[in-house]
């Protein structure tokens, strides 16, 4: 196999460039709508009928004061007593409440343990109030926690596959509030971009005054196009807004290498280019080996077995280092096609491109995860 240098060389020699693909894409799929968004939730809760994995209660005196509170509802009085139940376990409850959700619809929650609990299987999470940022009471969960691990444990070994101490349950939470907002009756709205752009952004509007035949679209800013409800749709909001999110526009991105050093992973953009420099590159490895070695004494003598060191130290370097020179305009595919022919692992991969980088001739920004 060629050393990685032979891949400035591949680059040299494709002459072609492969033409790009117009990938064009729904606005709905790139830009959303200001205002319709979820709500986080969270609420604080008992899970009941653990089969002893639960909290242990001297361990855990929130545990044990949540337990007694919820008995003093139900009409059990047990201050003073001493409870050493492991079948209950503190758990913090989170959901995410879908915009224009209605009062009486379902949504899932997940439950996690927040005390020393083993395993949440079998457990029950009993009625839990769930709070949004402004503290007000949105949903109400409880029902048959489900998990997608388990755990078991003998006095010699333990096996835990996932996470016991987690769970979800299934449509678990009642929603009780309704987050208000009028949609219908706005004569005007917004939309963001996901990922700002100045051209995207001027192309969405762009496509939307083209459809709607009137300049009521304006690009605010590289994040957000503002959109006038014209008077063809005045009062119907709702069709205004499927057709708009319906059109399709070819979303511009930077050029941009992203590089997860820890995981070797490389994710280049389709407009990364390569001016003209010249590299040279080649691994120098070095591989020291110790083989002990046992010397004995002679049968029947005073003498004491010893170790005796033996080191072999080996050293490559390739050969064929040569000063490579890359022609200007090397563009993504012939950069990829002279990679993956060639078989480089991305630890070479990654060099090769901050070097260039370094150098001034990558036309494209480097971000490390």
């Amino acid at each position: 196999m060629y050393r990685a240098l032979s891949i400035l060389v591949a680059l040299g020699l494709l002459a072609s460039v492969a033409p790009a693909v117009q990938a064009y894409s729904r606005i709905k799929d790139i830009a959303d709508i200001e205002g319709v968004r979820d709500n986080m939730l969270t609420g604080y809760g008992l899970v009941v009928g653990l089969n002893g994995t639960g909290d242990g209660l001297r361990n855990a005196p929130g545990t044990q004061q949540s337990l007694q509170a919820m008995l003093e509802r139900l009409g059990v009085n047990t201050r003073g007593a001493n409870i050493s139940s492991g079948n209950v376990a503190a758990v913090l409850v989170t959901a995410t409440l879908p915009a224009f959700a209605t009062q009486g619809s379902h949504i899932d929650v997940t439950v996690s343990a927040i005390g020393d609990a083993k395993n949440l299987q079998g457990g029950t999470l009993i009625a839990t109030p769930l709070f949004a940022a402004d503290g007000n009471v949105y949903a109400v969960s409880q029902g048959q926690i489900a998990i997608n691990g388990f755990s078991a444990q003998g006095q010699a070994s333990s096996v835990t596959k996932g996470v016991p101490t987690s769970g979800r349950i299934a449509a678990g939470a009642i929603v009780e509030r309704e987050v208000h907002f009028d949609l219908a009756s706005m004569q005007s709205l917004r939309l963001a971009l996901r990922n700002p752009d100045f051209t995207t952004a001027r192309r969405m509007s762009d496509a939307i005054n083209a459809f709607l035949g009137s300049p009521v679209a304006v690009t605010d800013d590289p994040a957000t196009v503002r959109v006038t409800l014209p008077h063809a749709n005045k009062g119907n909001m709702i069709s205004l807004i499927t057709d708009i999110e319906q059109l399709r526009v070819q979303p511009d991105l930077p050029a941009k290498v992203v590089i997860d050093e820890a995981s070797g992973i490389i994710v280049m953009g389709a407009d990364v280019r390569v001016s003209a420099v010249a590299i040279a590159q080649g691994n120098l490895t070095i591989r020291v080996t110790e083989i002990p070695q046992v010397s004995q004494p002679e049968p029947f003598s005073e003498g004491q077995t010893t170790v005796t060191p033996s080191t072999d130290i080996q050293i490559e370097e390739p050969a064929d280092r040569k000063l490579t020179l890359i022609r200007s305009g090397v563009s993504l595919q012939q950069l990829v096609n002279g990679l993956n022919s060639l078989g480089v692992g991305p630890r070479d991969m990654i060099a090769i491109l901050q070097a260039i980088k370094a150098a001034g001739a990558l036309q494209a920004e480097i971000e490390v995860m």
